[in-house]
């Protein structure tokens, strides 16, 4: 299983920091033979706790940017003002991950795991883990990683123990089934703690040279001692902690006296447990480390394409803001009047996606200005279950038509799956929306659609501003803050330019040339070249997100996802994907510019924006899952290829 080690010096090794790193990374290297699908490390030094985890070979983790800065601002301060010898205790836990409970793309999964104060890594698998959560209230598991309850389980009964380490490590032992080998920090404490009930954990140590390193396998210290980077780390004999036994090294002292389980109360406390208590706090730092500068009116950070900030910290998008001016609903029934039949026959089209603005729009098309639509909507493979009982919901209370119009959709998702894999060859945030070309298709559909039962008015449940996703053309090279959610609308040169960065894009990576390209082609031309003269909703009426809520909810028992409490694009797989790339490489999303959008429009204070962007842009992991399965890829390996790409800074 899983590979655990360790390392700790202080200032009487005399060490000096590139001989730490390179220390460090014989150890990953070792540890690698025990699993290489997730790596972590977490260090301390009688302060903070800083964790690092990513879901690569250690290898890959090692040569990475991020890796080189975390660990070189860590080290920086332990050591003289010249960047000389460590000069304060430094102790380091790693983690070498063989998958057992969890996907290691989601980064919750991997080590080192966090249970309360805790921080620390777990070789072994618990397999009581839901009986553990069940027997206990105050412990909940976040995650899949059955290490995360142990850790939880050990921390709760150390605060109940009046902080004895010992008796609650021993004790938390007793209720474990399964296989655990152990190694952690407590927060408030400059100590670690080894604990095994297998003897999975070898070491070494020298008390008066200032160092200790131990691992999950003898032929891994053993190897440790022959290849170190410092010649004063070469001595030393290898010893076992034997089956339920734990051990607790002071970083001033590096002294360890292993004591069994059994013997845990005729030992003295304080000898074993923490002379030296400290405060701290934990750091992750395994998700999103950049320090983001954010719009001190809005919420967009300083990544946003050629986002600029005044004197005061507000940006050009907020300097530039107006509140959307609605044509009114006299203007939309002036619009419609003209087409209303007055014998209930069917008058105007409505694309109705299953959406919640669509979905809206069909109520209010229906009951508010007395219209007799026609449902249309364009499946293309990724209409969700969800969408699709959302929209028999709609139709079936209000006794309206519905007609789809259904494409070749293996061959469209294959389409999908073939830009995706093209994209991770050379991931470009502006190649994003090539993923879904496919469904602008609706365009065509409804002009089809139109011709098919002669019904001339076509209208489309869009035209709200607090949705318009600048960065999306901002990311091709197109500074356009006048962007508009009618895609036809764009500015002929802007049209230009934008063709000519795709084609540039699709030249430079040839893998863009698959069987979709025709495909592609013919949604640009949809989009952003045929004649438009379709109904846009949101243009006439406000959008207001409480109201059109309460209706859907209230009226018509409308389904929201299991995973969110936002109705926004519910169930979207898709749109869960791409916000994640977005947000994974650029630390925001659609989300973000959403809530900015309602910051300025008054709608939200900035407090509530943050807040609210903060739970959206959380991973909706069912929903990814149930993308990658219908699209037929990989998730974790897309997932992985995705975390590997540079963050915007």
């Amino acid at each position: 299983m899983c590979g655990i080690f360790g390392l700790i010096v202080n200032e009487k090794a005399l060490c000096l920091p590139q001989t730490y790193e390179e220390s460090l990374k014989l150890l990953f290297r070792l540890a690698e033979f025990r699993g290489r699908e997730a790596s972590g490390l977490a260090l301390a030094g009688g302060e903070d706790i800083s964790i690092f985890k990513r879901p690569f070979t250690p290898s890959v983790m090692l040569s990475s940017q991020e890796f080189q800065e975390y660990l070189g601002d860590y080290m920086r301060d332990r050591c003289d003002t010249t960047g000389g010898v460590i000069t304060k205790a430094i102790a380091g836990i790693g983690h070498s991950r063989l998958v057992t409970n969890g996907s290691q793309s989601e980064q919750g999964n991997n080590q080192p795991a966090i249970g309360g104060n805790i921080a620390g890594v777990h070789n072994g698998i618990v397999a009581n883990v839901d009986d553990i959560v069940a027997n206990n209230d105050d412990i909940t598991q976040e995650s899949e990683l059955d290490s995360e309850v142990l850790f939880k389980l050990i921390n709760r009964n150390i605060d109940e123990n009046g902080a004895n380490v010992a008796r609650a490590v021993a004790d938390s032992f007793v209720d474990l089934e399964g296989a655990a080998s152990i190694a952690f920090y407590r927060k408030d404490y400059d100590t670690l703690t080894l604990a095994t009930n297998t003897g999975s954990l070898y070491y070494a140590g020298d008390v008066d040279q200032g160092w200790f390193v131990f691992a999950s396998e003898r032929h891994f210290v053993e190897r440790f001692l022959k290849e170190a980077p410092a010649a004063n780390m070469r001595v030393g004999t290898v010893r076992q902690l034997k089956p339920a036994t734990l051990a607790i090294i002071h970083f001033s002292s590096l002294a360890i006296t292993p004591v069994s389980f059994a013997d845990i109360d005729n030992v003295v406390e304080e000898d074993h447990v923490h002379s030296h208590k400290c405060s701290g706090h934990i750091h992750d730092n395994s998700l999103n480390d950049i320090e983001y500068k954010r719009c001190t009116r809005c919420i967009l950070p300083h990544t946003y394409p050629f986002i600029e900030f005044d004197e005061e910290g507000v940006c050009n998008y907020c300097n530039h803001f107006e509140k959307q001016k609605f044509l009114g609903k006299e203007a939309l029934n002036r619009r419609l009047e003209p087409y209303r039949s007055s014998t209930g026959a069917p008058d105007c089209i409505l694309a109705l996606s299953g959406g919640r603005d669509s979905c809206y729009g069909l109520h209010y098309l229906a009951e508010e200005m007395e219209m007799h639509p026609i449902a249309y909507t364009y499946d293309w493979g990724l209409v969700t279950d969800l969408a699709r009982r959302n929209q028999a919901r709609m139709c079936g209370k209000l006794g309206i038509e519905h007609i789809v119009r259904a494409d070749d959709i293996p061959t469209k998702r294959r389409y999908i799956r073939r830009n995706i894999e093209a994209w991770c060859k050379r991931p470009n945030l502006g190649m994003v929306p090539i993923f879904m070309a496919g469904d602008k298709m609706f365009f065509h559909w409804a002009r089809e659609v139109r011709k098919e039962t002669g019904i001339e008015t076509v209208i489309f449940c869009s035209g709200n501003e607090l949705e318009r996703c600048e960065f999306k053309v901002g990311f091709t090279g197109i500074n356009d803050l006048a962007v508009t959610e009618v895609l036809y609308q764009y500015p002929l040169w802007n049209k230009v330019r934008m063709a000519l960065w795709y084609a540039k894009e699709y030249a430079l990576n040839p893998a863009y040339f698959n069987e979709s390209f025709r495909d592609s082609l013919f949604s640009f031309y949809s989009t952003f070249v045929a004649k438009e003269d379709f109904i846009h909703l949101y243009h006439y009426i406000p959008w207001d997100e409480k109201v059109i809520d309460k209706t859907l909810l209230e009226d018509y028992n409308w389904e929201k996802g299991s995973e969110s409490d936002n109705t926004w694009r519910v169930g979207d797989g898709y749109t869960s994907f791409i916000n994640l790339i977005y947000y994974s490489v650029a630390g925001f999303s659609e989300y973000d510019t959403f809530r900015s959008n309602q910051i300025r429009a008054g709608i939200l204070t900035r407090e509530q924006g943050l807040k609210m962007a903060m739970n959206d842009n959380v991973p909706k992991m069912e929903a990814l899952e149930e993308f990658a399965r219908v699209i037929g890829f990989n998730l974790d390996e897309v997932l992985i290829k995705i975390d590997a790409i540079p963050k915007l800074r």
